[in-house]
């Protein structure tokens, strides 16, 4: 028979004894064992939670989550003994129900309302991000080994009972800082989220000691109004990554201009598909322009820069680059049309020293001069991982000027130029001049011109399997060892592609003949 303990009291030490005489690496099986347990009896289970240590939390959180015990929860927000909350990670494994989403940030919210500080107030973050803390739960359940940073304090300590200490000072609710709620948003057309929704509504309650940031930010289609409503409770500055992924005018983005300003953190950032209106008044547009790339000079810590069929670039790109204050990583400009003093431009930027990564693919080279894409290879060539020149018309003539600065790039590893009319000698000459670029590894070339019967495109395998024989000889005659990949024009039927290594891999056309 158990002694006569005070129920709570009994609870607790027969806990203890039925889970932890194995110590905390006790197996999985044991630890959810413990929260079915405690759950059993929900309201004795939230009456245990000031008492409870802290190391049963994560186990019996989820426990309570995926048995969507939303009292339990609630409970168990505001007495979480850790500084992270790491919620994101357990939702993308158990999609929850709207109300347990909402127990949760009730019990957060019930927190904040209190005049003083729990004892045993902890949490300073909500992270509801899918993709943030993967290990968290595993490492609690005893799946992992170690601990993670985020679990600090206390959990140095994971058997220690804790217990109240008479004539503790309570902590006035002033001095606490507000509890930050880190999310993903991907903003779109459509139905609200409801789980979104309901987390906005607290937002705006508890404006001050509720923030909400946003590390990672898609824009796609929606009305500007409410994202407008939307992006008034975000943390701008919380924003390290943007991609604007939508059909919008011109003016459209010059009304969003001043929230890109306020993301003075951005380190990436994607305009894709902005168009300017046929008729549109030409003063108009340039103010639209200036609104936009005056926010450049705002963005100290932008690193990736990635513009995307965006109809304006032409004569203006270096309008864009002289608010680009910091050395870039990765520039990334394709589909668009440009001119042949953009390109001077860009070759001249001191932006684009540093790069790492460099694309301009779809970007019609053809009746450019060979002289500014060079400048701009050599002046990046000595820290150039990867460079993409696909779909730009670039000639014999062209690409054998360029040669010289691509044996340069010793730190070239990846090195695309598909979709251009290159012939067998070129080809030949470029695996020449990259025979020393020892981290060279990826390459996609084109297929040579005399691999093609005609000038509609239709491709010869037969002289295909000859020219890459040469070619894969020449590489073993000159130790290269890249991965070594041809690519046909597009099929003029279908638009796939004929990729060759080594065997043909060939669009549904060819598979049909």
């Amino acid at each position: 028979m158990w002694p006569e303990l005070p129920q709570q009291v009994y609870f607790q030490e027969a806990l203890r004894s039925r889970f932890f005489r194995m110590g905390i690496r006790a197996p999985p099986q044991l630890l959810e064992l413990a929260g079915q347990s405690l759950l059993r009896d929900e309201a004795l289970a939230i009456a245990a939670l000031e008492e409870l240590p802290a190391e049963l939390f994560p186990p019996l959180f989820f426990a309570a989550f995926a048995g969507m015990r939303s009292q339990a929860l609630k409970a168990m927000v505001q007495a979480w003994p850790f500084p992270c909350l790491p919620l994101g990670a357990l939702m993308k494994e158990h999609k929850p129900q709207l109300e347990t989403f909402q127990a949760a940030i009730d019990g957060l919210d019930v927190l904040l309302a209190q005049e003083v500080r729990p004892r045993r107030w902890k949490l300073q973050v909500l992270d509801l991000r899918r993709n943030a803390h993967q290990d968290f739960w595993t490492v609690w359940s005893g799946t992992r080994a170690g601990v993670c940073s985020l679990l600090e304090s206390e959990a140095a300590h994971p058997m220690r009972k804790r217990r109240r200490v008479e004539g503790a000072r309570a902590w006035p609710k002033q001095t606490c800082a507000p509890v930050e709620v880190l999310i993903d948003l991907y903003l779109k057309e459509g139905t609200p989220d409801p789980s979104l929704s309901y987390l906005l509504k607290k937002v705006k309650q508890r404006r001050g000691s509720l923030r909400l940031c946003c590390q990672k930010l898609r824009v796609f289609t929606m009305p500007m109004q409410n994202m407008r409503k939307i992006l008034k409770l975000v943390q701008l500055d919380s924003v390290q990554d943007l991609e604007v992924n939508c059909t919008w005018k011109l003016a459209t983005l010059g009304r969003f201009a001043p929230h890109l300003g306020q993301m003075v953190n951005l380190r990436r950032l994607l305009l894709s598909h902005i168009h300017m209106m046929p008729h549109a008044a030409s003063g108009k547009e340039e103010h639209c322009i200036s609104q936009l790339t005056s926010q450049f000079l705002s963005l100290q810590h932008l690193q990736e820069l990635y513009l995307d069929s965006i109809s304006f670039l032409e004569g203006r790109l270096d309008q864009v680059l002289r608010c680009l204050k910091n050395p870039l990583e990765t520039l990334s400009i394709t589909n668009c049309l440009i001119s042949e003093s953009d390109l001077m431009h860009l070759s001249q930027c001191p932006s684009v020293s540093q790069l790492k990564d460099l694309d301009l693919s779809g970007v019609n080279l053809t009746s450019i001069s060979s002289e500014p894409l060079r400048v701009l290879i050599e002046k990046a060539s000595a820290t150039l991982q990867d460079l993409d020149l696909d779909e730009c018309g670039i000639m014999d003539s062209q690409f054998s000027a360029l040669l010289p600065a691509l044996s340069h790039c010793s730190h070239l590893t990846t090195f695309s130029f598909c979709g251009n009319p290159i012939s067998m000698a070129v080809l030949e000459s470029l695996l020449r001049h990259t025979a020393g670029l020892s981290n060279l590894s990826h390459v996609l070339y084109p297929a040579p011109l005399e691999s093609y019967e005609d000038v509609r495109g239709t491709l010869h395998l037969g002289r295909l399997a000859h020219l890459h024989a040469r070619l894969k000889q020449m590489l073993r005659e000159l130790g290269q060892p890249s991965v070594f990949w041809f690519s046909a024009n597009p099929c003029p039927h279908c638009g796939d592609r004929t990729f060759y290594n080594p065997e043909p891999i060939l669009c549904p056309c060819y598979m049909a003949a």
